[in-house]
């Protein structure tokens, strides 16, 4: 369960590092405007996303080849399906948003973000929760 512990850690990290912190920083740099900061946003996790679907991936090739216990692989499961959710259901709306933010359209702010917010918030704590559990139980 060593790869499957260094898969997660980075995972965690680097959610941490782009949806927590580089995100709701790139609008306060000066001279990001709303549609720079939507390009930027939207080839970042774009880039987040391929990758964190690779450690999904692997995460769960550690899971089928090695012993596991119940609790880690609820929280595998669930960061697995936050994920699944952001891009099949969420990313799709922000999309289409930033689509029409970026043609000039003005219109009422997204719900999606906040839902995409959520489940990034629940995915870092099953992340964490899946850590700790294999640590422990190593």
């Amino acid at each position: 369960m060593t790869v499957a512990t260094a898969i997660t850690f980075t995972w965690l990290g680097m959610v941490l590092a782009i949806s927590f912190l580089e995100a709701p920083l790139k609008f306060r740099a000066p001279g990001v405007t709303l549609p720079l900061g939507l390009g930027i946003g939207r080839v970042v996790f774009a880039a987040l996303n391929r990758v964190e679907a690779g450690f999904a991936l692997g995460l769960a090739a550690c899971l089928v080849a090695g012993p596991r216990a119940t609790l880690p692989v609820v929280f595998a499961a669930v960061a697995v399906v936050a994920l699944v959710v952001q891009l099949v259901a969420v990313r799709p709306a922000l999309t289409r948003r930033s689509d029409r933010v970026l043609a000039g359209e003005d219109g009422p702010r997204s719900h999606a973000h906040f839902v995409y917010i959520g489940l990034e918030v629940l995915k870092v704590a099953a992340l964490l929760a899946f850590g700790i559990a294999v640590l422990a139980t190593a």
